[in-house]
Protein backbone atom coordinates (compact mmCIF):
# COMPACT_ATOMS: atom_id res chain seq x y z
CA UNK A 1 0.00 0.00 0.00
CA UNK A 2 2.95 2.29 0.51
CA UNK A 3 2.59 3.76 -3.20
CA UNK A 4 -1.27 3.80 -3.14
CA UNK A 5 -3.24 7.31 -2.63
CA UNK A 6 -5.84 5.71 -1.44
CA UNK A 7 -5.27 5.30 2.61
CA UNK A 8 -7.05 1.95 4.09
CA UNK A 9 -8.71 2.33 7.12
CA UNK A 10 -7.26 0.01 9.90
CA UNK A 11 -9.75 -2.46 10.27
CA UNK A 12 -9.81 -2.75 6.71
CA UNK A 13 -6.10 -4.15 6.73
CA UNK A 14 -6.62 -6.28 9.80
CA UNK A 15 -9.92 -7.92 7.37
CA UNK A 16 -7.18 -8.36 4.20
CA UNK A 17 -4.73 -9.82 6.18
CA UNK A 18 -6.77 -12.00 8.10
CA UNK A 19 -8.23 -12.91 4.74
CA UNK A 20 -5.08 -13.91 3.34
CA UNK A 21 -4.03 -16.11 6.44
CA UNK A 22 -7.37 -17.59 5.90
CA UNK A 23 -6.68 -18.31 1.88
CA UNK A 24 -3.70 -20.57 3.11
CA UNK A 25 -1.00 -17.65 2.23
CA UNK A 26 2.32 -18.76 4.51
CA UNK A 27 3.86 -16.00 5.16
CA UNK A 28 1.96 -12.16 5.18
CA UNK A 29 3.85 -8.85 5.51
CA UNK A 30 1.18 -6.83 6.89
CA UNK A 31 3.24 -3.84 6.92
CA UNK A 32 6.34 -1.55 7.56
CA UNK A 33 7.92 0.50 10.59
CA UNK A 34 8.94 3.34 8.85
CA UNK A 35 8.81 6.90 9.53
CA UNK A 36 5.47 8.16 9.27
CA UNK A 37 6.04 11.44 7.30
CA UNK A 38 8.47 9.23 4.46
CA UNK A 39 5.14 6.31 4.43
CA UNK A 40 2.27 8.14 5.67
CA UNK A 41 0.11 4.83 4.03
CA UNK A 42 2.16 2.58 7.15
CA UNK A 43 1.80 5.50 9.83
CA UNK A 44 -0.28 2.68 11.56
CA UNK A 45 1.05 -0.41 11.49
CA UNK A 46 1.69 -0.72 15.26
CA UNK A 47 -2.46 -0.92 15.58
CA UNK A 48 -2.89 -3.26 12.79
CA UNK A 49 -0.12 -5.94 14.30
CA UNK A 50 -1.78 -5.40 17.63
CA UNK A 51 -5.89 -6.31 16.29
CA UNK A 52 -4.69 -8.97 13.41
CA UNK A 53 -5.91 -12.28 14.23
CA UNK A 54 -2.95 -15.01 14.75
CA UNK A 55 -3.73 -18.11 12.83
CA UNK A 56 -1.66 -20.86 13.37
CA UNK A 57 1.43 -21.55 11.21
CA UNK A 58 0.92 -18.45 9.57
CA UNK A 59 4.42 -16.20 9.92
CA UNK A 60 3.45 -12.64 10.26
CA UNK A 61 6.65 -10.00 9.32
CA UNK A 62 7.37 -6.23 8.77
CA UNK A 63 9.64 -4.17 7.05
CA UNK A 64 12.01 -2.19 9.21
CA UNK A 65 14.93 0.51 8.29
CA UNK A 66 16.46 1.12 11.45
CA UNK A 67 16.56 -0.02 15.37
CA UNK A 68 13.92 2.36 15.98
CA UNK A 69 11.32 0.23 13.44
CA UNK A 70 12.56 -2.69 14.83
CA UNK A 71 11.72 -2.07 18.46
CA UNK A 72 8.19 -0.85 17.44
CA UNK A 73 7.69 -4.76 16.03
CA UNK A 74 8.57 -6.21 19.06
CA UNK A 75 6.28 -4.05 21.47
CA UNK A 76 3.75 -4.50 18.31
CA UNK A 77 4.12 -8.63 18.76
CA UNK A 78 5.82 -8.92 15.61
CA UNK A 79 8.88 -11.07 15.90
CA UNK A 80 9.90 -11.55 12.23
CA UNK A 81 10.96 -8.43 10.07
CA UNK A 82 12.87 -7.40 6.83
CA UNK A 83 15.98 -5.32 6.59
CA UNK A 84 16.10 -4.32 2.86
CA UNK A 85 19.01 -2.60 0.99
CA UNK A 86 19.66 -1.81 -2.66
CA UNK A 87 22.36 -4.22 -4.82
CA UNK A 88 23.03 -1.18 -6.66
CA UNK A 89 25.94 1.03 -5.58
CA UNK A 90 24.47 4.17 -7.49
CA UNK A 91 20.79 3.29 -5.92
CA UNK A 92 22.03 3.06 -2.73
CA UNK A 93 24.13 6.29 -2.70
CA UNK A 94 21.32 8.30 -4.69
CA UNK A 95 18.95 7.32 -2.17
CA UNK A 96 21.04 6.62 1.22
CA UNK A 97 24.36 8.50 0.39
CA UNK A 98 26.32 5.35 1.20
CA UNK A 99 27.31 2.28 -0.49
CA UNK A 100 24.94 -1.18 0.07
CA UNK A 101 27.66 -2.65 2.07
CA UNK A 102 27.93 0.29 4.57
CA UNK A 103 24.18 0.58 5.02
CA UNK A 104 24.33 -3.23 6.27
CA UNK A 105 26.98 -2.38 8.20
CA UNK A 106 24.92 0.31 10.05
CA UNK A 107 22.01 -2.75 10.54
CA UNK A 108 24.66 -4.09 13.04
CA UNK A 109 22.42 -2.59 16.24
CA UNK A 110 19.44 -4.06 14.58
CA UNK A 111 21.21 -6.99 14.96
CA UNK A 112 22.41 -7.01 18.20
CA UNK A 113 18.83 -5.92 19.31
CA UNK A 114 17.62 -8.98 17.72
CA UNK A 115 19.36 -11.64 19.37
CA UNK A 116 18.49 -10.09 22.16
CA UNK A 117 14.77 -9.79 22.19
CA UNK A 118 14.28 -13.31 19.80
CA UNK A 119 13.12 -11.40 16.90
CA UNK A 120 13.91 -12.88 13.67
CA UNK A 121 15.84 -10.99 10.93
CA UNK A 122 15.33 -11.32 7.15
CA UNK A 123 16.84 -9.48 4.77
CA UNK A 124 15.43 -8.00 0.83
CA UNK A 125 17.97 -7.13 -1.52
CA UNK A 126 16.62 -4.67 -3.92
CA UNK A 127 17.45 -3.88 -7.31
CA UNK A 128 19.63 -7.13 -7.80
CA UNK A 129 18.44 -7.64 -11.60
CA UNK A 130 18.33 -4.57 -12.69
CA UNK A 131 19.55 -0.26 -11.47
CA UNK A 132 17.70 2.79 -13.44
CA UNK A 133 21.23 4.41 -13.34
CA UNK A 134 23.12 1.73 -13.99
CA UNK A 135 21.72 -1.46 -15.85
CA UNK A 136 22.12 -4.78 -15.27
CA UNK A 137 23.78 -4.97 -11.39
CA UNK A 138 26.67 -7.65 -11.69
CA UNK A 139 25.82 -11.35 -10.00
CA UNK A 140 29.60 -10.34 -8.11
CA UNK A 141 28.02 -7.00 -6.92
CA UNK A 142 24.73 -9.58 -5.06
CA UNK A 143 26.95 -12.06 -4.19
CA UNK A 144 29.13 -9.14 -2.09
CA UNK A 145 25.62 -7.59 -0.22
CA UNK A 146 24.73 -11.43 0.42
CA UNK A 147 27.90 -11.78 2.34
CA UNK A 148 27.38 -8.83 4.00
CA UNK A 149 24.46 -10.23 5.54
CA UNK A 150 25.50 -13.60 6.35
CA UNK A 151 28.49 -11.87 8.30
CA UNK A 152 25.63 -10.01 10.32
CA UNK A 153 23.89 -13.58 11.13
CA UNK A 154 21.03 -13.38 8.41
CA UNK A 155 20.52 -16.23 6.95
CA UNK A 156 16.89 -15.53 5.15
CA UNK A 157 16.92 -13.08 2.28
CA UNK A 158 15.31 -12.29 -1.00
CA UNK A 159 16.21 -10.74 -4.57
CA UNK A 160 14.06 -8.27 -5.64
CA UNK A 161 13.26 -7.18 -8.94
CA UNK A 162 12.24 -3.30 -7.46
CA UNK A 163 12.72 -2.47 -11.25
CA UNK A 164 11.19 -5.03 -13.02
CA UNK A 165 13.83 -5.45 -15.58
CA UNK A 166 15.05 -9.02 -14.79
CA UNK A 167 14.82 -11.63 -17.50
CA UNK A 168 13.92 -15.15 -17.05
CA UNK A 169 17.86 -16.63 -18.41
CA UNK A 170 19.08 -14.01 -15.64
CA UNK A 171 16.74 -15.30 -13.11
CA UNK A 172 17.81 -18.55 -13.61
CA UNK A 173 21.70 -17.58 -13.86
CA UNK A 174 21.51 -15.33 -10.31
CA UNK A 175 19.79 -18.12 -8.55
CA UNK A 176 22.19 -21.04 -9.46
CA UNK A 177 24.87 -19.13 -8.50
CA UNK A 178 23.43 -17.38 -5.03
CA UNK A 179 22.05 -21.11 -4.37
CA UNK A 180 25.78 -22.72 -4.89
CA UNK A 181 27.83 -19.93 -3.02
CA UNK A 182 25.15 -19.57 -0.01
CA UNK A 183 23.54 -23.14 0.24
CA UNK A 184 22.48 -22.31 3.82
CA UNK A 185 20.23 -19.65 2.64
CA UNK A 186 16.58 -19.49 2.42
CA UNK A 187 15.92 -17.93 -0.66
CA UNK A 188 12.77 -15.72 -1.71
CA UNK A 189 12.31 -14.03 -5.32
CA UNK A 190 10.27 -10.79 -5.60
CA UNK A 191 9.42 -9.88 -8.86
CA UNK A 192 7.78 -6.49 -10.15
CA UNK A 193 5.91 -7.02 -13.44
CA UNK A 194 6.27 -3.84 -14.93
CA UNK A 195 7.17 -5.53 -18.52
CA UNK A 196 5.15 -8.27 -18.15
CA UNK A 197 7.70 -10.73 -17.26
CA UNK A 198 7.28 -11.78 -13.67
CA UNK A 199 5.41 -14.91 -13.81
CA UNK A 200 8.40 -16.03 -16.40
CA UNK A 201 10.82 -15.10 -13.75
CA UNK A 202 8.95 -16.91 -11.21
CA UNK A 203 9.18 -20.26 -13.76
CA UNK A 204 13.05 -19.53 -13.72
CA UNK A 205 13.55 -19.61 -10.36
CA UNK A 206 11.68 -22.74 -9.92
CA UNK A 207 14.02 -24.36 -12.62
CA UNK A 208 16.64 -22.91 -10.55
CA UNK A 209 15.29 -24.39 -6.89
CA UNK A 210 13.85 -21.08 -5.45
CA UNK A 211 10.51 -22.14 -3.61
CA UNK A 212 9.08 -19.04 -1.77
CA UNK A 213 8.41 -15.83 -3.52
CA UNK A 214 6.15 -12.48 -3.02
CA UNK A 215 3.14 -11.77 -4.46
CA UNK A 216 0.55 -8.89 -4.15
CA UNK A 217 -3.32 -9.12 -4.08
CA UNK A 218 -4.69 -7.44 -7.17
CA UNK A 219 -0.87 -6.86 -8.17
CA UNK A 220 -0.69 -3.79 -6.18
CA UNK A 221 2.86 -2.31 -5.23
CA UNK A 222 5.58 -0.26 -6.78
CA UNK A 223 8.20 1.93 -5.22
CA UNK A 224 8.74 5.84 -5.06
CA UNK A 225 12.31 5.40 -5.99
CA UNK A 226 12.01 3.20 -8.53
CA UNK A 227 10.56 5.41 -11.93
CA UNK A 228 8.03 3.62 -14.28
CA UNK A 229 8.52 0.32 -11.55
CA UNK A 230 4.56 -1.13 -11.54
CA UNK A 231 3.09 -3.49 -8.99
CA UNK A 232 4.18 -7.11 -7.68
CA UNK A 233 3.12 -9.76 -9.42
CA UNK A 234 -0.40 -10.55 -8.35
CA UNK A 235 -1.04 -12.98 -5.71
CA UNK A 236 -3.91 -14.79 -7.87
CA UNK A 237 -1.63 -14.80 -10.64
CA UNK A 238 0.99 -16.64 -9.19
CA UNK A 239 -0.96 -19.60 -7.98
CA UNK A 240 -3.59 -19.86 -10.61
CA UNK A 241 -0.32 -20.63 -12.94
CA UNK A 242 0.93 -23.20 -10.16
CA UNK A 243 -2.34 -24.86 -9.64
CA UNK A 244 -2.69 -25.21 -13.86
CA UNK A 245 1.14 -26.69 -13.52
CA UNK A 246 -0.13 -29.17 -10.63
CA UNK A 247 2.12 -27.14 -8.07
CA UNK A 248 0.94 -27.38 -4.73
CA UNK A 249 0.53 -23.92 -2.81
CA UNK A 250 -1.40 -24.31 -0.17
CA UNK A 251 -3.84 -21.25 -0.96
CA UNK A 252 -6.94 -21.70 -2.17
CA UNK A 253 -7.09 -19.97 -5.53
CA UNK A 254 -11.12 -19.20 -5.15
CA UNK A 255 -10.26 -17.24 -2.06
CA UNK A 256 -7.55 -15.41 -3.18
CA UNK A 257 -9.28 -13.93 -6.32
CA UNK A 258 -12.21 -12.55 -4.21
CA UNK A 259 -9.51 -10.93 -2.27
CA UNK A 260 -8.04 -9.43 -5.34
CA UNK A 261 -11.36 -8.42 -6.00
CA UNK A 262 -11.81 -6.51 -3.23
CA UNK A 263 -8.30 -4.94 -2.78
CA UNK A 264 -9.48 -3.76 -6.15
CA UNK A 265 -12.84 -2.03 -5.25
CA UNK A 266 -11.00 -0.68 -2.18
CA UNK A 267 -8.32 1.06 -4.46
CA UNK A 268 -11.04 1.57 -6.69
CA UNK A 269 -8.65 1.21 -9.87
CA UNK A 270 -7.26 -1.75 -11.93
CA UNK A 271 -3.16 -2.71 -11.28
CA UNK A 272 -2.47 -5.44 -13.75
CA UNK A 273 -4.17 -8.98 -12.91
CA UNK A 274 -4.82 -11.16 -15.41
CA UNK A 275 -7.28 -13.34 -13.59
CA UNK A 276 -9.30 -10.71 -12.38
CA UNK A 277 -9.00 -9.34 -16.03
CA UNK A 278 -10.13 -13.46 -17.73
CA UNK A 279 -10.68 -15.67 -15.19
CA UNK A 280 -9.73 -19.23 -14.16
CA UNK A 281 -9.04 -21.60 -17.19
CA UNK A 282 -11.69 -23.81 -16.27
CA UNK A 283 -14.06 -21.10 -16.28
CA UNK A 284 -13.68 -20.89 -19.98
CA UNK A 285 -16.57 -23.14 -21.51
CA UNK A 286 -16.72 -23.64 -25.00
CA UNK A 287 -20.30 -24.02 -27.09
Amino acid sequence: MQNEKMMLEIQQKVELIERAAQAGTGIVEIGSFVHPKAVPQMADTDEVARRIKRYPGVEYRVLVVNKKGLERAGAAGIMKAKLTVSASNSHSLSNLKRTPEEVIKGFGECADYAVAHGIELSGAISTAFGCPFEGMVPLEQVMKVVSCFREMGVKELSLSDTTGMANPRQVYDYCLGVREQFPDVTWNLHFHNTRGMGLANVLAGMMAGIKRYDASFAGLGGCPYAPGATGNIATEDLVHMCHEMGIETGCDLDQSIAIGRDVQKLIGDDRGSFILKAGKCSDVVCS
